[in-house]
């Protein structure tokens, strides 16, 4: 058995390095290929039981997988949809197939990086054709992960449908001064007028009138004020809300509201101090301040000052550009300078990456090696942050391949030494018959 087990284990010999002469080949060729994995093979020895005074040869076995778990060097671009991972975890991507399939039946693969662009749909893809996947945001831009060990809640992600938006105002803070002199006697009584721009549920601008009129005692000084809110995108002669103020002169709070009294269509949470009114286009917290706390809005012995009035909300605006944040958020933004939460990309982490199933367009599959996938939010837990404008590139050296291919040439010279040895020795066996 020793001539023939020398055989059989230089042809053993021959074929894995065969096997690693195709990995070699398959790195070189995608060594400028972004987010390509560098294949790896690992020799093992094949050892067979030995009999007395004999030696059999067992030969080598081989095996590859891809090297998942290592990180390519990062280089920047001019597209703000090209999306890499720093550090460990996989963006969440499906196939053309999957896109318009129900999500339970949806393929689930990872990618470390991709250049997504939208289609003639909106829905950002890659040229190799994989489709990112996100949680959609709520109206708020919130976003509730419905489950994190499913694709259950992961829909393609889609830019278009976001091309236009308002943001209608839900909150007025009213940093204004108000004069304590107002409330003195001998005051002509004039009431003080503020217009504050909002949006409502279209993005029109509207204007809601504050009307701040002073209660002038016959002596002394009352601190006392009438306040109304005429909403002029409905009825322009009927105010929509009112509240009696009453500020403090007393040492430590004075200029701080004493106590504020709603009035019709007003409802005041001494707690938060906010006064919610009713307009044509919904509710709009007013900000006047706590008892005591101080402000926004004050009452101090000098001239009528909005100088802190600030609304939330935006006019309609078209949609110029998307980004994706460290967190995972695609954002678009919007000519009117507003920015808003479409979704949430995750990122995919399995306790095995190395085990993963390597797929066409620098995908991978769950297996059963792999272990079963979690979705983590970008920046926590194990898994690193998600980075626009770069893209990741090949792990692939090239010094390090033409080492390992000048090594594998040897060692399958050598093997093929021994094959040619053998069918020497064998030949010199069969001439002693002659």
């Amino acid at each position: 058995m020793g001539l023939s087990s020398s055989l059989n284990a230089g042809v053993m010999g021959l074929a894995v390095n065969a096997t690693k002469l195709a990995t070699i080949s398959d790195n070189i060729a995608n060594s400028e290929t972004y987010g390509y994995k560098r294949a790896n093979t690992e020799f093992t020895s094949l050892v067979l039981q030995q009999g007395n005074g004999a030696y059999t040869a067992g030969g080598v076995r081989v095996s590859t997988f891809k090297d998942v778990a290592a990180q390519g060097a990062l280089i920047s671009t001019d597209n703000s949809t090209d999306i890499s991972v720093a550090g460990r975890g996989m963006i969440p991507v499906t196939t053309p197939g999957g896109l318009n399939a129900p999500a339970g039946d949806r393929p689930l693969l990872f990618s470390t990086t991709g250049s997504f662009a939208p289609d003639q749909n909106g829905f950002l893809r890659t040229q190799g054709g994989s489709y990112l996947l996100g949680w959609p945001a709520n109206p708020d831009g919130t976003v509730t992960a419905p489950g994190r060990n499913s694709s259950a809640g992961l829909e393609p992600v889609q830019v278009t449908a976001n091309q236009f938006t308002a943001s209608p105002t839900t909150r007025v803070e009213l940093g204004v001064n108000i004069p304590a002199t107002a409330t003195q006697t001998g005051s002509d009584g004039a009431a003080f007028d503020l217009p504050v721009q909002y949006f409502d549920n279209l993005g029109s601008s509207q204007t809601l009138a504050v009307s701040f009129t002073p209660q002038v005692p016959t002596s002394g000084s009352s601190n006392a004020w009438a306040v109304s809110v005429i909403d002029q995108a409905g009825d322009p002669t009927t105010p929509v809300a009112a509240f009696d103020l009453v500020f403090d002169d007393a040492a430590g709070s004075a200029g701080s509201i004493l106590s504020l009294t709603p009035g019709t269509g007003a409802a005041y949470d001494a707690t938060t101090g906010i006064v919610t009114v009713t307009t044509a286009s919904g509710s709009i917290d007013l900000v006047v301040g706590s008892p005591g706390s101080g402000g926004p809005l004050t009452q101090f012995s000098s001239s009528f000052s909005p100088i802190g009035v600030r609304a939330d909300g935006a006019p309609i605006g078209n949609l110029s550009a998307i980004e994706v944040s460290e967190g995972g958020f695609v954002e678009a933004i919007f000519d009117n300078g507003f920015r808003r939460t479409i979704y949430q990309v995750p990122l995919g982490d399995v306790p095995n990456v190395n085990g993963l199933t390597a797929l066409d367009n620098q995908t991978f599959g769950i297996s059963q090696a792999s272990g079963d996938f979690f979705l983590w939010d970008a920046g926590t837990g194990p898994v690193g942050t998600t980075i626009g404008f770069t893209l990741t590139e090949s792990t692939t050296d090239i010094a390090e391949e033409l080492t390992d291919l000048i090594q594998t040439q040897r060692a399958y010279a050598s093997n093929a030494k021994i094959i040619q040895t053998v069918d020497e020795m064998l030949q010199e066996t069969t001439n002693l018959i002659r």
